[in-house]
């Protein structure tokens, strides 16, 4: 009975380890990557730059346009080059054509999308956003200019609109999501809330995802794990950025003056802990991360940043 019972014990174990290792491999099995990364070289050979980021290794992307095709069309590029985008950064717009529009998401493949409301704003984008790709380019140029700080309400009406849109993605089986950049840690007019406080406590996680851009966060001096440990479950979609410039920073600056003394590099060439990070995306309720590196178009070769961010990742994890 003693040889059984360690014999079991053994056995326990290993399986054990290899449920961690094939978890592991999973993860490195789904890597995605945030088009607009490679948004140079799509504006120049939008099919063929696909391909690339497909010979890379990749297997998800995130697209921020499609390139003139229609839902078929599109789905049928990902298809032949193997990859799924299981959410979306080019959302659907309010109007009479919503759900024809989301019948179209529902074509290629998207889990989650956003949705722009009537009037230029973004449901799912965050404050911090409007037409397509606008948030991002100031994002990666430096820090946001100074504004007066929102209101604690003003934000709650944010939540109330993501969650009646995320009521109608639901019927074609998406969630809204909301992505962040440094902003939305900024405090809000009550002086000790922020936007991403509030947008957590009011949105309805059976409709709304979180798309945690972990990159920014970090950078916006967010302790990530506490984030996971605080809210479990809630962030299932991560951006996987890396910067370098935030040891040592004054605690007295603000998430956006932050920003503007830190630089993006590719995944693994920065400061963030990304093995502590994928050890804890069971809590954090992860299903789909991207990288994304937002100034990869300025370093003169961004396939070549996606590939190093692509291998630096695979190294982590």
């Amino acid at each position: 009975m003693h040889s059984r019972r360690e014999f079991l014990k053994t056995s326990s174990g290993l399986l054990a380890a290899g449920g961690l290792l094939h978890a592991a491999a999973d993860w490195k099995g789904q890597i995605g990557l945030e088009l607009y990364t490679v948004r140079d070289l799509l504006d120049k050979d939008f099919a063929g730059t696909i391909a690339r980021v497909a010979e890379i290794g990749y297997r998800e992307v995130e697209p921020v346009g499609y390139g003139g095709l229609d839902p078929r069309q599109f789905r049928a590029l990902l298809d032949k080059n193997k990859l799924t985008a299981p959410s979306t950064h080019a959302g659907a717009t309010a109007g009479p054509d919503l759900e024809k529009q989301l019948e179209g998401h529902q074509i290629m493949g998207f889990k989650y999308t956003e949705v722009r409301a009537a009037g230029g704003g973004a449901a799912g984008r965050g404050q911090s956003r409007g037409t397509p790709g606008a948030g991002r380019a100031a994002a990666a140029r430096g820090p946001a200019q100074p504004r007066p700080r929102q209101s604690v309400e003003a934000v709650k009406r944010s939540a109330a609109q993501y969650n009646d849109f995320g009521k109608i993605t639901r019927k074609f089986g998406m969630k809204i999501l909301i992505h962040n950049h440094t902003q939305e840690f900024e405090l809000l007019d009550d002086g000790k809330t922020t936007q991403y406080d509030v947008l957590l406590a009011e949105t309805d996680p059976s409709l709304v995802a979180m798309q945690l851009d972990i990159g920014w966060a970090s950078v916006a001096g967010q302790n990530i794990l506490d984030m996971f440990r605080k809210n479990p479950g809630r962030y299932e979609l991560w951006h996987v950025k890396d910067a370098v410039g935030m040891r040592g920073l004054d605690p007295k600056l603000t998430p956006n003056e932050r920003r503007g003394k830190t630089k993006l590099v590719p995944v693994g060439q920065g400061e963030v802990d990304y093995k502590a990070i994928f050890a804890k995306a069971d809590l954090a309720g992860m299903k789909h991360f991207a990288i994304e590196q937002d100034n990869a178009a300025e370093s003169g070769d961004s396939m070549a940043s996606a590939k190093a961010s692509y291998d630096g990742l695979r190294r982590l994890i």
